[in-house]
């Protein structure tokens, strides 16, 4: 991904670094060459007379935000078969591409894959990467493992397609190792697993059921980490949860009904958990809308209390939380990504500086990129969010892209309303 060339100082905004310490009003960002040079008080800024000026007009400024349960390959889900068998891969694709440029319009300039079809976040980086199309710096994951007769082996064998273009379905470590080996030829980061079942599936695999034995997790975990990737689960069930954290997980995606033992599992190893919790009440509320049994808008609501309470227990004993949810089904579209940020401050109740810090510098540790990314500080490429309004005052800001005066990447203007017309060269051009 390309990065500027020359001096651009973003200045007159309340300054947010991702840090979690107070806010620096009348805040100065300086980029040279695509990377910050300083961050903070006007007093202590050097101002070049030819570097490019963005007035933030005493908005916000404030570290790009992080994504990290991106699912690409999601477009309006309404039934289970929507996310594998719905469309052909190429359309996919396209669908893909569709979602990386809107999730870049709306601030989140990095993010991590939760598992997509195929192979297509792959080669969606790659044309991210090599500046083909717009799109958040991103972490792989491609296709997903889960056990024979768990919550994603969904397709019944008369359809005989299997489930390997969406989800490994395995039956035993062997199987697991094998699925691990071919998404390493893949060429993911991530490998994305299914230790427990959800409230979607209440008949067989519903959010206290487990889906794959501690053995099966352990050998993904085993085979993963032998190759440098790191391993995630859904993980709601209570011992789901702590299967993973003894297995190695690197991060737990819902950590949802957590008690004492699972919390103190989580912070010996200090393994960031992805809540996603929004989901459960964009289920609740607009489940009916789209047909949803009241069994399973139920389950929903027993997610959404009982995840809220592990939250608030994880954040208050000094664990980690990062941003990001299931975005992509039709009642909760993608392009919604920062209705999470409000959710966390509104009905969870944390504190705005908690979610904003979740947001950005805990995304980028998840990303194994801290030294990059997440924090504005010098030294660290400049991914940067202007934003025209108090964000800490009304964090709901941050849903509205028309609010957005520059979205950065590496010091380039990728979107927002100071955002330079897109023209697109030939490859290699």
């Amino acid at each position: 991904m390309k990065t500027a060339h020359g001096k651009t100082v973003i200045r007159n905004g309340t300054l947010i670094d991702g840090r979690g310490g107070p806010p620096i009003p009348d805040g100065v960002l300086t980029i040279q060459d695509g990377r910050i040079t300083y961050a903070g008080p006007r007093q202590g800024a050097t101002i070049d007379p030819d570097a490019q000026v963005i007035d933030a007009a005493g908005g916000t400024i404030l570290p790009g935000l992080i994504e990290s349960h991106f699912h690409a390959t999601y477009f309006n889900v309404a039934q289970l078969e929507d996310l594998d068998i719905k469309y052909p891969v190429e359309y996919v694709s396209l669908l893909a591409s569709v979602n990386a440029q809107l999730l870049l319009e709306c601030g989140y300039t990095s993010a991590r894959s939760g598992g997509c079809l195929f192979n297509c976040d792959v080669w969606l980086n790659k044309a991210i990467d090599e500046d083909l199309i717009l799109g958040p710096r991103l972490a792989t994951s491609g296709r997903e493992i889960c056990s024979l007769g768990g919550l994603m082996d969904w397709n019944p064998d008369f359809r005989k397609i299997g489930m390997e273009g969406l989800v490994f379905c395995i039956n035993g470590t062997e199987e697991a190792r094998r699925a691990v080996r071919a998404l390493v030829k893949d060429g993911i980061e991530w490998v994305k697993t299914y230790p427990t079942g959800d409230a979607a599936s209440p008949d067989l695999n519903d959010h206290h059921t487990l889906c794959m034995t501690f053995e099966e997790m352990h050998a993904v975990v085993q085979t993963a980490h032998n190759h440098g990737l790191k391993v995630t689960g859904h993980c709601r069930a209570t011992e789901g949860i702590k299967n993973a954290l003894r297995a190695g997980y690197d991060t737990i995606e819902h950590g949802t009904f957590m008690d004492d033992e699972a919390l103190e599992l989580l912070l010996a190893r200090d393994v960031p958990v992805v809540p996603g919790l929004y989901f459960e009440q964009a289920s609740v509320e607009r489940g009916p809308e789209f047909g949803l049994p009241q069994r399973v808008i139920d389950g929903h609501q027993e997610t959404l209390e009982g995840g809220a309470e592990s939250y608030r227990k994880i954040i208050a004993a000094g664990g980690r939380l990062g941003m990001g949810g299931d975005f992509g089904f039709a009642w909760n579209p993608h392009g919604d990504y920062a209705k999470e940020l409000t959710f966390f401050v509104n009905y969870v109740g944390l504190p705005v500086m908690t979610v904003l810090v979740s947001a950005t510098k805990t995304g980028a540790e998840i990303l194994g990129r801290e030294d990059e990314l997440g924090t504005l500080e010098a030294g660290k490429l400049a991914d940067v969010l202007v934003v025209d309004g108090d964000v800490l005052a009304d964090i709901s800001i941050l849903e509205d892209r028309q609010r957005f005066l520059a979205v950065i990447q590496g010091g380039l203007i990728k979107a927002g309303k100071l955002a330079p017309r897109r023209v697109i060269e030939t490859a290699g051009g």
